[in-house]
């Protein structure tokens, strides 16, 4: 009786524990959430002004020697914020090829031009040191012509944007003229650039050294115009490329 009895409790345990077991639902595989894909906001240039006013000051470097009218640096600027920020840019240009500081000064004073500018960029000096100028002229004279362009700049020392004197000992006809005195031209244009960076720091104007960008034309004749001189429209495009975030700084001041 007993042992019947046993049989009976273990039938009845074996299917209440079988019941059990299939109640149960299988467990689920654990989902992985994959993180949704962030875009990073895209920050669009700053508006500026929808006219601008430029002048550019200097010698042949900004009148664009051996290139063609739209070649030269003041000209590439002018279409590059043109198609930037869709600013009708006017350009005046006060340069000549062989002009030192002195001629600079000169001519700003005879054309005495308005006090009206947006921009004012200045580039000066390669022919007080081909000229071999006493250093001291323009050590006089470039804090001149810096004051003269932040007066034009509205008197606004932000709108002005400086930029350093290309080394023409890199290019055909420099090694030409120099042979292995090269070095001796680029060291003194690097004394002039040198004086001209210590005083836009000092007095906050903006610089741009644009001098490496020259010392690979005898590596790349490509960044050197047709009489072996200056510069090539390729490295003038390369000039505004690295002046563009000093002057988008100073047109959206």
């Amino acid at each position: 009786m007993k042992s019947h009895f046993k049989q009976i409790v273990t039938i009845i345990l074996s299917v209440f524990l079988l019941s059990c077991s299939s109640s149960e639902e299988p467990e689920s595989p654990p989902t992985t959430t994959t993180p949704p894909v962030v875009t990073p906001p895209t920050t669009p240039n700053p508006p500026i002004s929808s006219s601008v006013n430029y002048l550019a000051l200097g010698d042949s470097y900004t009148i664009g020697q051996s290139v063609c009218a739209t070649c030269r640096f003041p000209e590439q600027l002018k279409a590059s914020l043109n198609a930037m920020f869709s600013s009708t840019v006017s350009l005046k240009i006060i340069a000549t090829t062989g002009w030192t500081t002195s001629n600079l000064l000169s001519a700003i004073n005879t054309q005495n031009p308005e006090p009206n500018y947006d921009l004012v960029t200045l580039l000066i000096g390669v022919n007080n040191q081909y000229q071999h100028r006493n250093f001291s002229v323009y050590e006089n004279e470039f804090p001149e012509l810096v004051t003269k362009a932040i007066k034009l700049a509205k008197g606004d020392p932000k709108n002005v944007v400086v930029i350093s004197i290309p080394d023409y000992a890199y290019t055909p006809y420099g090694k030409s003229l120099a042979g292995d005195q090269s070095s001796t031209i680029s060291a003194e244009i690097d004394k002039y650039n040198s004086f001209a960076e210590k005083y836009c720091i000092n007095n906050q104007i903006a610089f741009v050294s644009i001098t490496e960008i020259t010392r690979q034309g005898l590596n790349s004749p490509n960044l050197v115009a047709s009489d072996g001189l200056h510069p090539s429209e390729t490295a003038y495009k390369m000039f505004v490329d690295k002046m563009m975030p000093q002057i988008k700084k100073a047109l959206q001041n």
